[in-house]
């Protein structure tokens, strides 16, 4: 979502720094999300959903993301989600502050040489420009230490969030793994998945 959001304010020429541009912004936004998989985010009318993660909207979504007045339009805006159905989400403040009372929080982890491997495979595979491991690598670090140094939302790990190192892992274990845990969590409130 923040990459989304950050993609169309970049396109439509909103200075991140300007307070009142940003606030026009989010007060005009048409965003919807999770029609499909084909169709996860749409703002405005146009289909985000392959646009957002090409390599540069990581850069953009991290400093749009600082932006306090982002981070509650889009807090907000997932908590009525998770109202309106059961749902999974995945994001850097989810477990910390969008939903801290939720049966289950997973955070996952891995190393940033992996990480970088797994990023430039991901643009190798959509047939996007990749600047190399290296750059790669240095790019992921930079985002991490923007999200956890930021004043609002920083990234951390939820006291009660269990911990999934996945660098020797496929993505297929990780999800095992997940799903696992999940319906462990679930037995254990009384919920069934």
């Amino acid at each position: 979502m923040y990459r989304a959001l950050a993609l169309a304010a970049h396109e439509s020429n909103i200075p991140f720094s300007s307070a009142p541009d940003v606030k026009n912004f989010l007060d005009h936004l048409n965003l919807q999300y999770g029609k499909s998989s084909n169709e996860l985010v749409i703002v405005n009318g146009k289909n985000l959903t392959l646009s957002i993660r090409e390599h540069h909207v990581s850069k953009l979504a991290s400093e749009f993301s600082q932006i306090g007045d982002v981070r509650h339009y889009l807090v907000d805006f997932q908590r009525k989600l998770g109202q309106q159905q059961f749902c999974v989400m995945e994001g850097r403040d989810i477990g910390t502050v969008v939903f801290p009372d939720a049966f289950c929080k997973i955070f996952l982890t891995a190393s940033l040489e992996i990480r970088g491997k797994r990023r430039m495979e991901e643009l190798q595979r959509k047939g996007q420009s990749c600047p190399g491991l290296e750059q790669v690598m240095r790019d992921v670090a930079e985002r991490d230490r923007q999200d956890m140094e930021r004043q609002e939302s920083p990234l951390r790990q939820a006291v009660d969030a269990i911990l999934i190192d996945t660098s020797p892992f496929s993505i297929k274990q990780v999800e095992d793994k997940i799903v696992e845990m999940a319906k462990k969590k679930a037995l254990e409130h009384g919920l069934k998945l």
